[in-house]
């Protein structure tokens, strides 16, 4: 087994907070991402589902009697939880073979005049599909809602992620490059319906102090411990305890409560991401160089099939999104890796179907592929604290198992 690292990466390459970062200041956080994306205004929420439950509660009342929202098989529980609470009924679609995009034969399949939306995942900081989803949602009459919670910064015919729907999000949750601890932006193109997302807003988001003071608090937490030495506490050892249990779905972080908290968030943690956002365009495209470096490595090893984006597109990289040939061997992979410390881990642990807390709030439908995507799928940190050292070694890894 590969020696346990002694100091912990962390899965997803995010900003690190600096103690400058937490001075009062100005909370102009929204605007300030808005200028550098070169997107219109953003909204910023206390969560990335936050606002899909915002978008979903404003879309579902601009159009009543459509009531399914169509998702793909394979991505987050909350996304199936936002949908619950939203009071709707979520219609999953399989995934393409081998891939992270919606399958356009079986996404044409589930849509019809009771869709609401449709919505497109940017999973793992690559690309999807947008315009297939946008062309389907014309059919019939539905809306598209971006989830760009993990691909903060991707680019798409030169323009930010979120631009090709109706309404997108972003999250700024632990982690996700730029983080407040949680936090979610949220984009319209149309100012009308800018308009109403923040009237929907403004209606069922609370002001909570006490709410605030907690998020604050795990920010502070955030801030002194996302680096490798502080790591090892927050991050490692529940993960590690975790594995011993047999719990992988605590292990990844895919056991959420099934109401989403709504609060405001407060003037403190805004000015904490504005004062760090300063340091993102540069933070991004370093990731970007790094990725690129360490790619042709992944892709030269047989048996390893590395996502990556459509050619008119540039993603962002907080992680490597890798298939393995087998589930047997991806498992083998794990066993050697995952608790090592070397930033290596699981997407999600389920496709949605299989998450047993989530019954009576997923259909069952059959989505092989979003199946087979959970079984063979990992991921690699490309935090800029790995070094080459740490890299090669798990290089070394895949290689022994996939021989």
């Amino acid at each position: 087994m590969l020696p346990r690292r002694q100091h912990e990466l962390p899965p997803t390459a995010g900003l690190p907070l600096r103690l400058s970062d937490l001075r009062p200041g100005a909370p102009t956080l929204a605007a300030d991402i808005a200028a550098q994306l070169g997107t219109p205004p953003l909204q910023l929420e206390c969560s990335g589902t936050a606002c899909l439950l915002i978008a979903l509660i404003t879309l579902s009342e601009l159009q009543p009697a459509r009531r399914r929202v169509v998702a793909p098989a394979f991505t987050c529980p909350l996304v199936a939880i936002a949908v619950h609470q939203a009071g709707l009924e979520l219609q999953l679609c399989d995934l393409r073979p081998d891939h992270y995009d919606m399958d356009p034969a079986a996404l044409r399949a589930v849509c019809d005049e009771h869709t609401l939306a449709i919505i497109p995942t940017h999973l793992a900081g690559r690309v999807a599909d947008v315009e297939d989803a946008l062309a389907v949602a014309r059919l019939v009459g539905a809306y598209v809602i971006e989830d760009a919670a993990q691909a903060l910064g991707a680019r798409h015919h030169g323009v930010s992620v979120g631009m090709g729907g109706d309404v997108s999000f972003f999250s700024l949750a632990a982690g996700k490059g730029l983080s407040i601890y949680e936090g979610g932006l949220l984009l319209a193109r149309e100012p009308a319906l800018r308009k109403q997302l923040a009237h929907t807003s403004a209606r069922i988001v609370p002001r909570s102090v006490i709410r605030e003071c907690q998020r604050s608090i795990e920010l502070l937490g955030y801030a002194a411990l996302y680096r490798p030495g502080g790591l090892q506490l927050a991050y490692g050892r529940p993960l590690r305890r975790a594995l011993r249990r047999g719990d992988p779905v605590t292990a990844v972080g895919d056991d959420f409560p099934l109401t989403i908290p709504l609060h405001r968030v407060g003037r403190w943690r805004q000015a904490v991401g504005t004062h760090a956002a300063t340091r993102l365009p540069d933070f991004d495209v370093q990731r970007g160089v790094l990725a690129q470096r360490r790619l042709p490595r992944l892709r030269g090893i047989d048996g390893v099939r590395v996502m990556q984006d459509p050619a008119d597109a540039r993603g962002a990289w907080p992680f490597f999104l890798l298939l393995l040939p087998d589930p047997q061997r991806r498992d083998a992979a794990l066993t050697e890796l995952w608790s090592s410390g070397h930033g290596v881990s699981r997407l999600f642990i389920h496709a949605l179907p299989d998450y047993a807390y989530l019954g009576g709030l997923v259909p069952t439908p059959d989505v092989p592929h979003a199946r087979d995507f959970a079984s063979r799928s990992l991921t690699i940190s490309n935090s800029p604290w790995m070094n080459d050292a740490d890299f090669e070694a798990i290089c070394g890894v895949l290689e022994t198992v996939l021989r």
